[in-house]
């Protein structure tokens, strides 16, 4: 029986480090931490449509990446899109992010955050070989309706630039959002016929 209870917590771990957390999911609360030292928490951002990228600085990759949800942030930001970034490499810290800003041109809060804070948002182990960039795309009501594996072996939709747009466009035509503090007007109704 012993045997049988170590298998299973071992079969449990291991299809941890494996399996891609479900979705839709809620989005845990995410803080970005901007060079400047403006605070931008996940939540504030509740009744738009997020994309969220975890890099690494060093990444060509992520910095192609980077550079393409500028191009969305400045194209759908005012239809109710905003792009965050968390770098998680072991150099990332408040310089080397600037610099990443600066000289890769990006225009959306960008952060550096511990590798512990991008797994537990993600729902990864520690145990998980991670590729980056990773990237979860939340919609109006903070659920994570897409995200990409921890280390696939094919092809990363969300890397894709048409399935991207595609996914943000579906999901800034759902409803959803958060209020915007307008009240719709009172009902019509119809005039009463009088009585005799």
């Amino acid at each position: 029986m012993r045997s049988l209870t170590t298998f299973a917590v071992f079969a449990a771990l291991g299809l941890s480090a494996f399996a891609a957390p479900p979705v839709p999911r809620p989005a845990k609360e995410l803080e970005v931490i901007e060079p400047s030292g403006k605070h931008d928490l996940l939540t504030s951002y509740r009744g738009k449509v997020v994309v969220v990228q975890g890099l690494f600085t060093t990444c060509p990759h992520c910095q192609k990446y980077s550079q393409l949800l500028t191009k969305i942030q400045g194209e759908f930001g005012p239809k109710g899109f905003q792009a965050l970034g968390v770098a998680f490499n072991e150099e990332a810290n408040a310089g080397t992010v600037a610099n990443y800003i600066n000289q890769f041109k990006i225009g959306f809060p960008i952060g550096p955050s511990s590798r512990d804070t991008v797994l537990s948002f993600l729902g990864f182990s520690v145990m998980d070989r991670l590729v980056v960039p990773q990237i979860v795309l939340i919609d109006k009501k903070g659920q994570i309706r897409e995200q990409t594996e921890a280390n696939p072996a094919g092809p990363m939709p969300l890397q894709d630039e048409a399935h991207l747009r595609s996914s943000i466009e579906k999901l800034l035509a759902e409803g959803g959002g958060a209020s915007t503090g307008k009240t719709a007007p009172p009902p019509v109704s119809a005039p009463k016929k009088p009585t005799s």
